[in-house]
């Protein structure tokens, strides 16, 4: 199993979601987060006095999959998150040692 952690858009959630749901991803968490990547911000005026926005807000998506759904799971999140703009986002996967569901115990592919 997987967790594919998507930083994106706050405006390309809903379709993102909408996406990922048509391709057959039954549960997400989504995290309102803040951060800079290689842009490191940018400046805006308020009232009149120039100043930095260092942190940008995005939302963090994360999925847990089988193995062999990550390809169009990370497929189906860039083509639908991608304006061609800075900032769109990144994409990081990471292996689970284990998944429990608390409710019932189950373990692995089955707390899914």
């Amino acid at each position: 199993m997987k967790k594919i952690e998507a930083v994106i858009r706050h405006y390309k959630l809903e379709d993102v979601k909408n996406a990922l749901t048509a391709a057959g991803v039954q549960g997400m968490t989504v995290t309102e987060v803040r951060g800079f990547g290689r842009q490191r911000g940018h400046k805006e005026m308020y009232r009149g006095a120039e100043y930095t926005v260092d942190f940008l807000p995005k939302v963090k998506l994360e999925v847990v999959v089988e193995d062999d759904a990550i390809k169009p799971v990370i497929d189906t999140i860039i083509r639908v998150a991608r304006t061609g703009q800075i900032g769109d986002g990144k994409i990081f996967v990471t292996n689970l040692a284990e998944v429990i569901r608390i409710r019932t115990g189950e373990t692995g592919q089955d707390a899914m």
